[in-house]
């Protein structure tokens, strides 16, 4: 695909919504900013460990320049949180190898989180840097991608 007016979908974990949404809005917010043109689709899922395959379906699709999934994996008490966000991340990165489409994770593993007021306004502001941030990195990896692409565009001629 070309980096003009790129198209990018964001994929949302539904667990802790309240906090997950707000990296969506700090990505739309810094990509607005950044990425001239972008289309930015959103796409819900109930939790983390789905995002991978439909980060999947939507790179074999071809339509997207780029794949940003949020999602926010704490320690219910009954699994081990750990091993959710390790098998998220690792299947996002799978995703990006195996289909070239770049995908980008904004899923956090707080190491003690507690439901107090203060700490889910705390990730709440977090989640907002860090959706800004994910548009820094998109940004960045389709510029390269651009330059990449003329360089053997370039190597053809």
């Amino acid at each position: 695909m070309t980096n003009t007016n790129p198209r990018i979908a964001f994929i949302k974990a539904r667990w802790h919504a309240d906090i997950v949404d707000r990296a969506h809005e700090g990505f739309l917010a810094e990509a607005a900013k950044l990425i001239s043109g972008a289309q930015i689709d959103s796409f819900d899922v109930p939790g983390a460990f789905e995002m991978p395959l439909l980060a999947k379906k939507l790179a074999l699709s071809g339509a997207y320049d780029a794949i940003v999934a949020a999602a926010f994996v704490v320690d219910g008490g009954i699994y081990r949180h750990d091993f959710v966000a390790g098998a998220v991340v690792t299947g996002l990165m799978n995703v990006g190898l195996e289909t070239g489409v770049p995908c980008f994770s904004v899923s956090l593993t707080p190491h003690n989180y507690q439901e107090t007021e203060a700490m889910t306004a705390f990730f709440r502001d977090h989640f907002v840097r860090k959706g800004a941030e994910a548009a820094e990195a998109v940004r960045q990896v389709l510029a390269l991608e651009s330059r990449l692409a003329a360089t053997q565009r370039a190597s053809v001629a």
